[in-house]
């Protein structure tokens, strides 16, 4: 736990199943020799014999298979609610080295439309789930509260409201009211909420970033960016209750760590929000 603090936790289950093979090393190559046929194992000869297989396997679906995430804000309504448990397909994209999570085995591209899971880069283990709304080399401007990538203007269809309670620290339950549409990017058709009292950039929440420049800001109303290759631009469905790319910047293929696939269940919506795909 205390590990977990400073690194991803399938990096501490890592750790431990390779102390836990170096006791077993150490013991059929040297230990157990010199044992007596009755002597009992050491404590940590035995633990290790023990506790091997189920954090190898518990690591080895973590790192490389399957990771359920609990969605913790609203900053993907009405795709994802707070509370979804979401399985994230984490080989989806290839193979991960277990520390650097750099691709060793690639399987699949990052498309735009995908919704992934990637390490916050401003705050130390925590990870973010956003929509892939650019890859790299992509143009996108954003103004008016409507996406342009690569000169093409996505389609919206009105869907009509969506309203929610979101919580605030200063003035507890507040009901919410957005105006709901249907997006069409590049064929992923997915629901989008707006909030037409909400500017379509907060400029003063922008922050200093890895290739700033490549951003022009036109006030609150808009901005223009040009997507570095190898790396991603990431929004969320709740466009104006949702801190991403537009403000800290683009996200790097290291920094990725799946696909999300299903909302597996909300205890707070069941049974409505049993095994939805996304």
């Amino acid at each position: 736990g205390i590990i977990s603090e400073w690194t991803d936790f399938a990096n501490v289950l890592c750790a431990l199943v390779l102390i836990c093979t170096f006791f077993i090393g150490l013991d059929k190559l040297f230990l157990a020799k010199s044992r007596m046929p009755n002597q009992d194992k050491p404590h940590y000869i035995y633990y290790s014999y023990d506790f091997f297989p189920v954090l190898f396997v518990v690591f080895a679906l973590r790192a490389f298979f399957f990771e359920v995430y609990e969605i913790p804000s609203s900053s993907m309504r009405p795709s994802l609610l707070v509370g979804d448990f979401v399985l994230v397909n984490k080989f989806f994209y290839g193979f991960r080295e277990p520390f650097t999570n750099k691709v060793f085995f690639p399987i699949n591209e990052v498309n735009r439309g995908d919704v992934v899971v990637f390490k916050d880069k401003l705050v130390r283990n925590r990870d973010l789930i956003k929509r892939v709304v650019g890859i790299g080399g992509d143009k996108i401007e954003y103004y008016g509260k409507r996406l342009t990538i690569n000169g093409q203007v996505l389609d919206y269809v009105s869907d009509g409201n969506y309203s929610y309670l979101e919580n605030f620290p200063d003035h507890g339950d507040v009901q919410l009211n957005t105006d709901q549409y249907v997006e069409n990017l590049f064929g992923v058709k997915h629901k989008i909420i707006n909030m037409t009292q909400v500017p379509t950039v907060v400029q003063d929440q922008v922050l200093v970033f890895n290739d700033r420049g490549n951003c022009t800001y036109r006030d609150n109303d808009g901005f223009t960016c040009i997507v570095p290759k190898g790396e991603y631009f990431m929004m969320g469905d709740n466009r104006d209750n949702s801190f991403d790319s537009r403000y800290w910047g683009f996200v790097t293929n290291k920094s990725l760590l799946g696909k999300a696939y299903y909302v597996v269940a909300n205890f707070h919506e069941f049974p409505n929000r049993l095994l939805v795909k996304i």
